[in-house]
């Protein structure tokens, strides 16, 4: 989750500064990019290709591009949520990557097979929450569903970062 933590840093700093880059950013260009690679993410979760890391990442950095570019226009130049959200994702991400996946090893067996169950049946598969996130970007008037939506798969991707094997 590197670049995602990366971008959202940035675009927190860019929008705090009220840098002109946002201008950019916020170009259907980059709506359209952002979904195409968005697409591609989950199709890449659904048939399993690559690591799963990567593709949890290259969805959250594009679905953060989508929802700048196409909520920003729509909502107010000081609105607060173009700087707390990708705060938020940012600290989130950082603490599941580095906290809890990255201590995986110091959680016991009994423990670690009871996840291992909830992500194998729970129904939770992410290339569904992952078009429910796309899905909520069309959701203008109800903020608040894209962040729940966002920290329900970063919550399945920590679940399953914490069930691989201890030593990859």
């Amino acid at each position: 989750m590197p670049v995602f933590i990366i971008l959202s840093l940035c675009l927190c700093y860019l929008v705090e500064t009220a840098n002109p880059v946002q201008e950019i950013l916020t170009s259907p260009l980059f709506i359209d990019i952002g979904t195409g690679f968005a697409v591609i993410c989950i199709l890449g979760i659904f048939f399993n290709k690559l690591l799963e890391n990567i593709w949890y990442d290259a969805f959250f950095s594009s679905a953060l591009f989508i929802w700048f570019a196409s909520w920003k226009p729509l909502f107010n130049d000081q609105s607060p949520m173009f700087f707390f959200f990708p705060l938020y994702f940012a600290l989130a991400a950082a603490f599941a990557s580095f906290v809890l996946i990255g201590g995986r090893q110091k959680i016991d067996r009994q423990t670690r097979e009871y996840m291992k169950a909830f992500v194998e049946k729970s129904g939770m598969e992410p290339w569904i929450l992952m078009i429910f996130i796309l899905g909520s970007l069309q959701l203008q008037h109800h903020f608040m569903l894209f962040p729940v939506l966002m920290t329900l798969l970063l919550v399945r991707f920590t679940l399953s970062g914490c069930v691989q094997s201890r030593n990859s």
